[in-house]
C-alpha cells in the first residue's frame, strides 16, 4: 500500500484533482466494518498534511474502535449532485480505500491512511459517459469509461 505522497509522487496531475475534490468541503463519510462484519457509515473529517492522508475519531466513537479491531476503510469525499443541464461542469468525487494506521492523537485517535486504492467518477467533457479513473499502488492509474 501507499502514503499519500506515494500518489503525489506516481500521479501529480490525479493526485492534485484527488485532493481538490476532498478539499471542497468539510464532510467527508467514511465506511468500517463492525465487530459481525456489517458495515458503518459515519461522517469524519480529514486533512493531507506533511505527505499522509489523516483522520481522527473522537474518544470513545465506534469508528475509532471498529479501525482499531479492522483497519479496512473506504473514505468518500464531499458529494455534489451534478446540474441540471450543466453536467459536463459537475467535478466528479473521490474516494480513497485502504488501511488505518494508528498515529498518535491526544483527544482521541488519529489515523494515517495504507492507501489501496484511490478513484475519481466523473462525466466525460459531453456528459454522455460516465469516466472512472482509479490508482493503486501495484498498477498504476487506470481510466475506464462507461455508459
Amino acid at each position: 500500500m501507499a502514503a499519500w505522497k506515494d500518489v503525489e509522487q506516481a500521479e501529480p496531475e490525479f493526485a492534485a484533482r484527488v485532493r481538490r475534490l476532498f478539499e471542497a468541503g468539510r464532510h467527508k463519510t467514511i465506511a468500517t466494518l463492525r465487530a459481525d462484519g456489517s458495515p458503518r457509515i459515519s461522517g469524519i473529517e480529514c486533512e493531507f498534511a506533511d505527505g499522509q492522508l489523516r483522520f481522527g475519531s473522537m474518544p470513545g466513537a465506534r469508528k475509532g474502535a471498529d479501525l482499531r479491531r479492522d483497519p479496512r476503510f473506504a473514505l468518500h469525499g464531499p458529494a455534489f449532485h451534478p446540474l441540471e443541464g450543466k453536467e459536463a461542469e459537475w467535478p466528479g468525487e473521490a474516494k480513497i480505500a485502504g488501511r488505518a494506521v494508528p498515529g498518535g492523537g491526544t483527544d482521541g485517535d488519529m489515523f494515517l491512511a495504507d492507501i489501496a486504492e484511490v478513484v475519481i467518477t466523473r462525466l466525460n467533457p459531453e456528459a454522455t459517459l460516465l469516466v472512472i479513473e482509479s490508482w493503486t499502488p501495484t498498477r498504476g492509474l487506470r481510466v475506464a469509461e462507461r455508459e
